[in-house]
């Protein structure tokens, strides 16, 4: 008997603004400093929340933003304020 399993996506467990907020703080949290956790988690709440929507939003083709938040991906702090903004998130500054 061979074992099936399903593939794991957090953005299906992005349900509510609260469930984003924390999600998204803990992943600035533990981001080493190379940005690519931060992506991965815009990524991440732009699938929960639509990557059409987002991407009529933000004026960004859906290929554009794939692209931008992908592991890979290396975009501009501009692009990354938009997405934010376009997704309701507010991003403040506090001293450590």
């Amino acid at each position: 008997m061979t074992e099936q399993y399903s593939r794991y996506d957090t953005a299906d467990y992005l349900k509510t603004d609260a469930d984003i907020a924390l999600y998204f703080d803990a992943c600035i949290e533990e981001d080493t400093g190379d940005g690519c956790l931060i992506r991965a988690a815009l990524g991440d709440i732009a699938r929960a929340r639509g990557m059409a929507q987002l991407a009529k939003d933000t004026g960004i083709s859906i290929e554009g933003l794939s692209k931008a938040l992908s592991a890979d991906g290396n975009p501009e702090f501009a692009t990354i304020l938009k997405v934010t903004r376009a997704l309701g998130i507010k991003l403040h500054a506090e001293m450590a």
